[in-house]
């Protein structure tokens, strides 16, 4: 099916590393100076919003003027009214851009509306995959007063093709229509109960043809001849008292969900998500205080960070889950780096406008040789290339966080081999985590089914 006049459609399904943003920059600066747009807003997570500036300033050749909405709402909406001014007496009027994070998009819905922007881009896309969230419902609204959207995302399918539908209505509704419901039943194979239960797709050729015909699907494989990566898992056997007590929550977890009630992915997931957090050094006590319980990944950690970083003068990123793990290697780090070397680190509750400062701190300054972060905040849209090895103290069990969180410093500028060390704790769910990573399979998913083997029969 041909769709009538979608020029002012497109999806740049670019993998990470391979410049999107030059190429967001430049088609924005081309339809600008063509006369055919005036401003833009780009929708970005958070650990994205602050990176946009610094983009436009690396690679546009004409006027723009970005403002890029954080803090408060009063904050947010000075700065949208700041971006708007007319342009200095002497100037030609800029190309206004503004960013703002997707919790916001829907928060400042009538704001953005009277914005009125000419295009509008959804960096990450991936993030209104869902068609009932209220960030994907206003961005279909403001979508359909722009006159140019565009989206941008190398993983559009993170699940499976439902995940298509709502990003395509904000992209280009008649491509697939304006009911979610219909877009199901032509290309998901539903069962189970009601009817509802997903059990695969069909009619694909057709989904990936109308996808495809406002497309341009770049892997970087294709494009860019970027250094070999290499994986290393280390073993870190925990302390006996550490083990003990390790199997004494697994056995109870075990015995808890074999007693006979329903078994679903919460119950389990939260019960491995204890002892993933025992085999990281911590535990919950009954008072809700995170109490340490093994020092073995932290020192492992610690003597990766005295050899590389101090000793070899080298740069190192560290990522993990948890925040006591966070604060855990924030502290041994500086310890061990001293007082002429420094450290900078990222978590969810670090401000969007400061993460953009820590990052270029740890890219341009030669005495900055470690980057700790929280993965689910940093596996997003920053660069990390001036290091070329990456410790992963503990991670997420979501695949596609997990291959994102290795573009940081495994792509464009990167001219090193990129070594990827994991430290696990041989009999835990470290193990079966790695596993089960290294199949490309979504932990999350698969848990159900596989709940007995993950907590090794209870033994």
């Amino acid at each position: 099916m041909s769709v009538p006049n979608a020029g002012g459609a497109c999806a740049l399904l670019l993998d990470m590393g391979t410049g999107k943003s030059a190429c967001v920059v430049a088609i924005t600066g081309r339809l600008f100076l063509d006369g055919r747009i005036k401003r833009v807003l780009i929708v970005a997570p958070s650990s994205v919003c602050a990176v946009w500036p610094s983009e436009y300033e690396r690679f546009a050749g004409f006027e723009y003027r970005v403002g890029v909405l954080l803090g408060d709402r009063e904050k947010r909406l000075k700065e949208l009214e700041r971006l708007q001014r007319p342009a200095t007496l002497g100037r030609g009027e800029p190309l206004r851009v503004a960013v703002v994070n997707y919790e916001s998009s829907w928060r400042l819905e009538d704001e953005l509306k009277a914005y009125n922007a000419d295009m509008i881009i959804c960096d990450e896309s991936q993030r209104i995959k869902s068609h009932t969230a209220a960030q994907s419902k206003a961005l279909h609204r403001l979508s359909d007063r722009a006159a140019h959207r565009m989206i941008l995302t190398g993983t559009p399918m993170q699940q499976d093709v439902r995940d298509i539908w709502s990003q395509y209505r904000f992209l280009e509704p008649r491509l697939f229509g304006p009911s979610y419901y219909a877009f199901q039943q032509r290309f998901c194979v539903l069962g189970g109960y009601g009817n509802h239960q997903y059990l695969g797709a069909r009619n694909m050729d057709e989904l990936m043809r109308k996808m495809h015909s406002v497309a341009l699907r770049v892997k970087k494989s294709e494009c860019l001849d970027l250094p070999e990566k290499s994986f290393e898992e280390r073993p870190v056997p925990l302390e006996p008292s550490a083990m003990e007590l390790y199997r004494r929550i697994q056995k109870e977890s075990f015995a808890e969900l074999a007693s006979g009630g329903e078994i679903t992915a919460n119950n389990v997931l939260t019960k491995l998500l204890r002892l993933q957090q025992i085999s990281g050094g911590f535990i919950w006590d009954d008072d809700g205080k995170m109490l340490p319980v093994s020092d073995a990944k932290l020192d492992a950690a610690s003597e990766i960070i005295q050899t590389l970083c101090v000793d070899e003068g080298r740069k190192l990123v560290i990522f993990c889950r948890f925040t006591a793990e966070f604060n855990a290697l924030c502290e041994r780090a500086r310890d061990i780096l001293g007082e002429k070397l420094r450290l900078v680190a990222i978590r969810g509750g670090v401000a969007s406008e400061q993460r953009g400062e820590l990052v270029a701190q740890f890219q341009n300054d030669q005495n900055t040789r470690v980057f700790i972060g929280n993965i689910d905040a940093c596996a997003e849209g920053i660069t990390l290339t001036a290091a070329d090895t990456m410790l992963y103290y503990s991670v997420n069990w979501n695949l596609a966080k997990y291959q994102q969180s290795q573009d940081r410093i495994h792509r464009i500028g990167q001219g090193n081999r990129c070594t990827y060390i994991h430290l696990t704790a041989p009999g835990t769910v470290d193990t079966k985590i790695m596993a089960a990573l290294a199949r490309k399979e979504d932990l999350a998913k698969c848990v159900v089914d596989n709940w007995r083997d993950l907590f090794g029969g209870g033994t």
